[in-house]
């Protein structure tokens, strides 16, 4: 196709699973990319509670098939109400590009499940629809994560290099763009899931008081971290392992609660918090070059007891997306509209230093609206 700009809608709901995030782009699907606007529909709490309750296994496919039509639906929802707010023409929107809500991720066992069904957005919207942006790189034998890195190094070609985008959702992950950069192949990009990121500490409020969040990380700075618990923790085969790798949301659960047992509720949110922050030093030894900067997106950036122990553990200008005038609460959203966009056009979503696919893959799977 040749090269013109896009407009494309991209539609988030993460591992937090607490609603949909939108976000419009303007894009060549290569290196231009420019902001509309951007809003979060929050799921009803009721809902919320049934997409985490949800099992990633073929026994439970009867009650997962109505998840995903009532996940559509939301979508659909959040579509219009995000047209209605901003006083968006829908003719004017060439793609949508639908994440879906993963509720099962095993590369290693070549298997990642994200609910929701693109052919109904699409119908319903009337607007043509990409989804399903890990399906082909897993069953090419890669990890099907991270797949943010290609819209990471758009936004980042002008800035000062080495440089490293932190993500801090549910799961933890990186980014890292080089002095020197090729979206062709990928060279220069690296990525993975560095390791923990809200999830373990989100969980620990639920149980301890049955907060949804830590929020402002307020707990955490009541409490002290215990080294010794930490420590256990950080031993995690994972962090030994090379990158590419990827995490299920859950992978550290089981582990954290064995470990965190007898602590008190604002010491084990703070050894929780240096656990996610630990982990992202961690993560340092397997890039190329330290990066000069880390620019945090996601959650995790509204944190500022998680923060401070990034700064203190990390030898780099640490700052948050808004510090570079980006949107962090619409960085994901945005990511799977520019994703969309690559899609249509046939270039490459994945490469063998993001996920470890064997080659630069494009990926989704597009549908029409119908007609007539």
């Amino acid at each position: 196709m040749p090269d013109r700009t896009y407009t494309a809608i991209g539609l988030m709901s993460g591992t937090s699973m607490d609603g949909i995030d939108v976000a419009l782009i303007h894009t060549d699907g290569r290196d231009a990319v420019s902001f509309g606007p951007a809003t979060t529909v929050a799921y009803d709490p009721a809902f919320s509670a049934r997409l985490r309750a949800l099992p990633g296994d073929d026994d439970a496919r009867e009650n997962i098939a109505d998840a995903a039509r009532a996940l559509t639906s939301r979508h659909i929802e959040a579509v219009d109400l995000f047209c209605e707010k901003f006083d968006i023409t829908r003719e004017n929107i060439d793609l949508i590009g639908f994440h879906g809500q993963t509720i099962l991720h095993r590369p290693e066992e070549g298997r990642t499940w994200q609910i929701g069904e693109g052919a109904l957005l699409a119908n319903r919207t009337g607007i043509p629809v990409i989804d399903d942006f890990r399906g082909r790189d897993v069953a090419a034998g890669g990890q099907g994560a991270p797949l943010a890195p290609a819209f990471h190094a758009a936004l980042c070609a002008p800035l000062p290099r080495p440089v490293a985008v932190l993500n801090i959702g549910g799961v933890a992950n990186v980014t890292w763009i080089g002095a020197h950069l090729d979206l062709r192949g990928g060279d220069g990009l690296r990525a993975f899931d560095t390791g923990p990121g809200n999830a373990l500490i989100d969980d620990w409020m639920q149980a301890h008081g049955g907060a949804a969040m830590d929020a402002d990380g307020a707990l955490a700075a009541r409490g002290r971290t215990d080294d010794g618990v930490l420590a256990r923790l950080l031993v995690h085969s994972y962090f030994r392992d090379p990158p590419p790798k990827s995490l299920d949301r859950d992978d550290f659960a089981a582990a954290a609660r064995r470990a965190t047992r007898g602590l008190d509720a604002a010491d084990g949110a703070a050894t929780l918090t240096a656990f996610t922050a630990a982990s992202v030093a961690l993560a340092v030894d397997h890039l190329p070059d330290a990066p000069r900067r880390w620019i945090v997106t996601g959650g995790g950036r509204r944190n500022p007891t998680l923060m401070a122990a990034l700064r203190a553990r990390l030898a780099a200008d640490v700052v948050t997306a808004e510090d570079l005038h980006w949107d962090g609460d619409a960085l994901e959203a945005q990511a799977f509209a520019y994703l969309a966009v690559r899609s249509l056009l046939g270039l490459p979503l994945t490469f063998p230093t993001t996920t470890g696919v064997p080659r630069p893959l494009t990926g989704g799977a597009r549908h029409l609206p119908e007609t007539g």
